[in-house]
């Protein structure tokens, strides 16, 4: 799904002042045909709610399983997809280009 820039820090905002564990996942940097651009947010809270898009749909599942570790940890991570990388395949990630998105937890 996605939303304004505002909609999806608000969210973030909300679900950790109600207790919840939350990540943000940023597209950091993309090579050629990339679904989104570079700033496109996702965020997630520790029950798999999410809003946003960092894929426009093709990695969020696999985006929404490292913020969990994420959270759990609060280690962050550099996620790289892309048309060679299996993950990407199996998620869906076939435009021929390539993301990098970085999860952090927040608080």
């Amino acid at each position: 799904m996605l939303n304004r820039d505002e909609d999806i820090l608000k969210a973030a905002e909300d679900w950790h002042k109600a207790g919840h564990g939350v990540a943000l996942a940023t597209v950091v940097e993309t090579w050629g045909s990339a679904p989104r651009p570079a700033g496109s947010s996702l965020v997630i809270n520790d029950d798999g709610t999410f809003l946003g898009s960092v894929s426009g749909g093709c990695v969020e599942g696999e985006v929404v399983t490292e913020a969990l570790d994420v959270i759990g940890s609060g280690k962050p991570r550099l996620l790289e997809f892309g048309v060679a990388d299996e993950t990407a395949w199996r998620s869906g990630l076939s435009c021929g280009g390539r993301i990098a998105v970085y999860v952090e937890k927040v608080g």
